[in-house]
């Protein structure tokens, strides 16, 4: 049984668990604390106990009493040396350092321009949606997805993707890491072997070590990654509409090798198109999953990079012959989205304002880069040389000295507040020096030149 607090010294324990939470920032100056009832049934002691460690509170200046609108933290704490602010901590997804939550880095990969998504029309399709909510929609959502989602979804796939599929095929998930945990469970046997590219995404790596699987580097040049020569491998990943991270686009001749290949050998091919949207010259791409004939390719898309992150949604289109075995395995997997979410994002689809979100996003990510190359290249001049590239929300600056160090150039960045990833931590192989820089938050060319002078300061 639980002992309670000693009555004779109960009220510095409360006044010790409101002080601290105070002093770490975690309260903070304006924030409401619990009413003297709720803290008392909370803590098993006498409303009276809480008052008197409240009282103490009050004289001490750390907390006020606003009558109806409750207790408050005192507006007058502000003096840094007094309270010491929380700060929590984050890793951008698949890299190992250390980034403030509230704040967009400089250069940050994998977060597009959130001052121009349509905050205000977001926020009325989620208040509507909230507004209409029924007793059906509180129960326990499908583990595949809102119906009428996967709907969307393919009927949006078809029309700007070119991939043909049924709504069954489609299976709404929380993420890039859960759609892949998700195939690999169901299409792979425990330590098979999968293809990645190379240089490629860290993340994926790391999930299917995890995973116990073994994974081998398929190299990538300039038509995209290379046709696998290893008869063992069961699977590949790929990123053919803009490599990541060297944004080339995998030219026809080799999709239809990669094709054939997976049909011969009987592999699958994992289609990951996080941002095939975004291609600054000419129209998109079709999906490679466009020209599977065979049903080997397995389509993964998400949200987090044509509307924003913190969406947490994704999706995946299955092979038709495999949409029982996606089922099956759903429960495990699947129904990590809440229904109010998937509604939202429904509504913003059907309403036509994510086809419009895309469209701008194409210019403005366009005019973004035309920027930033320009800039880069008439401000640091023979010292990088950043090559055209068809799309994608990144680019690759290379360091002309070859024997620059492009990760410890990388960790300067990152101690300077600009997120940078070398190339290097990219591949598997030596590789020319290069950074891995997001342009799609460089609203205007004053902020570019400052960003670039503080490289210049860096080393670069």
């Amino acid at each position: 049984m639980e002992k309670r607090p000693n009555r004779k010294f109960a009220y510095k324990q409360v006044y010790q668990r409101i002080h601290s939470a105070i002093l770490q920032g975690i309260l903070k100056p304006g924030d409401r604390i619990p009413s003297a009832r709720t803290l008392a049934k909370e803590m098993g002691v006498a409303r009276g106990t809480v008052e008197e460690g409240y009282a103490l509170l009050k004289a001490e200046g750390y907390i006020e009493s606003k009558g109806q609108a409750g207790t408050l933290v005192s507006q007058d704490i502000q003096d840094p040396s007094t309270v010491k602010k929380a700060i929590a901590t984050s890793r951008q997804p698949g890299f190992m350092s250390e980034i403030q939550v509230s704040d967009i880095m400089p250069f940050q990969l994998g977060i597009p321009a959130l001052d121009a998504f349509p905050k205000q029309t977001w926020s009325r399709m989620t208040a509507r949606c909230a507004r209409n909510t029924h007793i059906d929609n509180l129960v326990y959502p499908s583990v595949y997805g809102i119906p009428e989602l996967r709907v969307a979804i393919a009927q949006y796939l078809q029309l700007s993707r070119g991939v043909q599929c049924q709504p069954t095929q489609v299976f709404i998930t929380s993420g890039y890491v859960n759609s892949l945990k998700w195939i690999s469970k169901v299409l792979l046997q425990p330590e098979s072997y999968i293809g990645v590219e190379d240089p490629g995404y860290p993340l994926t790596r790391r999930i299917l070590e995890n995973n116990h699987f073994n994974v081998i580097p398929v190299p990538v040049d300039e038509d995209g990654i290379n046709i696998p020569n290893n008869d063992k491998i069961a699977a590949v990943i790929v990123t053919p509409a803009h490599q990541s991270p060297t944004c080339v686009s995998l030219s026809l001749n080799r999709r239809q090798m990669l094709l054939e290949w997976a049909e011969t050998n009987q592999s699958w091919i994992v289609e990951d198109d996080y941002d095939g949207e975004y291609r600054h010259t000419g129209l998109p791409l079709p999906a490679l999953k466009s020209l599977d004939t065979q049903d080997r390719v397995i389509y993964s898309g998400t949200f987090s990079k044509v509307l924003f992150p913190s969406l947490r949604m994704a999706y995946i289109v299955v092979p038709q012959k495999q949409v029982s075995n996606f089922e099956q395995c759903s429960e495990l997997y699947a129904g990590n989205v809440s229904g109010l979410i998937q509604s939202s994002v429904l509504a913003f689809m059907q309403e036509g304002h994510l086809a419009r979100h895309i469209q701008r996003m194409r210019k403005l990510y366009r005019e973004r880069r035309e920027l930033a190359a320009r800039l880069f290249n008439q401000i640091l001049g023979d010292r990088v040389s950043i090559e055209p590239q068809s799309g994608g929300m990144h680019m690759i600056v290379k360091l002309n000295d070859p024997k620059s160090d492009d990760m410890a150039i990388a960790e300067k960045m990152m101690k300077a507040g600009l997120f940078s990833q070398a190339l290097s931590q990219w591949s598997s192989r030596p590789i020319h020096p290069s950074l891995i820089l997001s342009f799609t938050n460089i609203r205007t060319e004053e902020e570019c030149l400052k960003l670039i002078s503080q490289l210049k300061d860096i080393g670069i």
